[in-house]
C-alpha cells in the first residue's frame, strides 16, 4: 500500500511498566476499531495504518519523544490512545507544533487549563473522558444517593480517604473533600498517603480502623496496589464500604483478589455500559482477545477512533503534520458531532475539549458520558452496574463483610 493510499494513526501506550495491563487493552481496542473501519472502507477510501510506541513509565520526556517519533518518522495524522499519567500535558507541544489531532484519556483537569490557555494553538488536543475532578464530587453524590434512597444506612457520617501520591489521586481526594460537607459528610484521612507502589497497606488500614469511617475511598489507581489493599483489608475487615478507583475495574484485579472482590465498589468516569451497544462490544472484544481481556478498558480508544473516523469523513479527509487547515476542520467536527458508543456519549465541551460527564455536569444522559459505578460480584461473575440511572442494570448489595 502506498503511503498516499493510507492514513497513519499513532498511539502512545504503556505496554511495559506498572500500567502494562491497561496498555495492552488500549492497543487492542484501537487495533479492533481500525480493523473495523478499514473493513468498512476506511476514511473516504483510505485505509488506516496504526503505529504503536511503548511509553513505559509515562514520564514527560518519554511522551514527548514518542509524539515526536510518531510525527516526524511515521507522519501520523492523529494520535489516539488511552492514558499516560505523569506527562502533565508535555506531549501537547509537539502535537500543537505539527497541527495534528490528539485524542487521549489522561483524565486530567490540567487538560482544561492547557487548552483554554491558547485555544488556537491547542485546537487539536481532545480528552475523550471527563477530568479526574469529576470523580471526587461524583463519588460524594453517589454515596449520598445510596444513603438518601435507603439502599444503605451508614452508621456514621465519616468518609475515610486514602490518596496516592500523583496529582491525579490528589485532585480526586481534594474534590471529594471540597463538597463532602454540603452533603452531610465528614472527611477523615490517615496521616500519610501511599507511595506509588506499596506492598504493605496494613499501617494505613489500622489508621483507618482508629478513624472508624463508614466508607473508605481509595483514590490510588494501580491495579496491583489495589489488589494488595483489598486482600490485606479482608484479613481483618472494617465495618465500612470500600470504594476503589478505576484500576479495580480491570479483570486482573478480580483474578488476583478472588472472592475478596465481592462487594467492592469501583468508579470510573469512562467505562463500558451494559446496554445493547456495550454487550455487543464486549462479546466481540472477548471473542477476539480472549475471556480474560477487559473490554471495559479497551472500549476507550475504540470509541475515540470511531468518533475520529466519522468526523474526518464528514470533514472531507484527514491532514498530515503541517496541514492545519484540514485538521482544524476535523477538530471542529469532533466538537460538533457527538458520538454514542459503548462508553455512552462522547460530547466534547466547546471550551475544554474534554468529554462532558453525566450526571456531574449535565442532567441529559444523551449529552454526557456517564460516570459509572460498578459493584464487583466475584471472580467468575461480571460486575454489576449500579449507577447512574438510567444506565444501571442492577442494584447495590451490602458487602459480605459489612454488618
Amino acid at each position: 500500500m502506498k503511503e498516499s493510499d493510507s492514513i497513519p494513526i499513532g498511539s502512545m501506550v504503556p505496554l511495559t511498566g506498572i500500567s502494562a495491563n491497561d496498555g495492552r487493552e488500549f492497543r487492542n481496542g484501537l487495533q479492533m476499531a481500525i480493523d473495523e473501519v478499514n473493513a468498512q472502507g476506511g476514511i473516504l477510501g483510505k485505509q488506516l495504518q496504526p503505529h504503536f510506541i511503548d511509553t513505559g513509565n509515562q514520564t514527560a520526556p518519554v511522551l514527548v519523544r514518542a509524539a515526536r517519533t510518531l510525527i516526524s518518522e511515521h507522519r501520523v495524522h492523529a494520535i489516539i490512545n488511552g492514558y499516560n499519567i505523569g506527562s502533565q500535558n508535555s506531549e501537547y507541544e509537539p502535537v500543537a507544533d505539527a497541527g495534528i489531532i490528539y485524542i487521549h484519556h489522561n483524565t486530567l483537569l490540567q487538560h482544561h487549563d492547557t487548552v483554554t490557555s491558547d485555544p488556537s494553538r491547542y485546537f487539536g488536543c481532545f480528552m475523550s473522558d471527563p477530568a479526574e475532578y469529576w470523580y471526587g464530587q461524583g463519588f460524594i453524590k453517589f454515596i449520598s444517593w445510596l444513603r438518601d434512597t435507603g439502599q444503605w444506612k451508614p452508621r456514621n457520617r465519616k468518609i475515610g480517604i486514602i490518596s496516592g501520591p500523583k496529582p491525579y489521586s490528589i485532585v480526586i481526594a481534594n474534590a471529594m473533600a471540597s463538597v463532602s460537607a454540603q452533603f452531610g459528610w465528614q472527611i477523615v484521612r490517615p496521616p500519610s498517603m501511599v507511595r506509588s507502589v506499596t506492598n504493605d497497606w496494613r499501617p494505613i488500614i489500622e489508621n483507618m480502623r482508629e478513624l472508624d469511617p463508614s466508607v473508605i475511598a481509595v483514590t490510588h489507581y494501580h491495579i496491583g496496589d489495589l489488589a494488595r489493599f483489598q486482600l490485606q483489608f479482608m484479613s481483618a475487615p472494617l465495618d465500612s464500604l470500600v470504594y476503589l478507583q478505576y484500576g479495580a475495574m480491570h479483570r486482573s484485579f478480580s483474578s488476583i483478589v478472588g472472592e475478596s472482590a465481592r462487594g467492592v465498589i469501583v468508579g470510573t468516569v469512562i467505562g463500558l455500559l451494559h446496554d445493547e451497544k456495550g454487550r455487543d462490544f464486549a462479546l466481540r472484544y472477548r471473542q477476539r482477545f480472549g475471556p480474560d481481556s477487559t473490554p471495559e478498558i479497551g472500549c476507550q480508544p475504540y470509541c475515540s477512533l470511531r468518533h475520529y473516523a466519522i468526523a474526518a469523513s464528514v470533514a472531507g479527509g484527514t491532514g498530515a503534520p503541517g496541514d492545519f487547515t484540514a485538521n482544524r476542520r476535523v477538530a471542529r467536527l469532533l466538537l460538533d458531532i457527538p458520538y454514542r458508543g459503548a462508553v455512552g456519549t462522547i460530547a466534547y465541551h466547546p471550551r475544554w475539549q474534554a468529554a462532558v460527564p453525566y450526571p456531574d455536569a449535565t442532567q441529559d444522559p444523551s449529552l454526557g458520558m456517564p460516570h459509572l459505578f460498578y459493584q464487583l460480584r466475584g471472580p467468575d461473575d461480571p460486575s454489576a452496574l449500579i449507577a447512574p440511572l438510567p444506565f444501571a442494570d442492577s442494584t447495590f448489595q451490602l458487602p459480605p463483610w459489612v454488618r
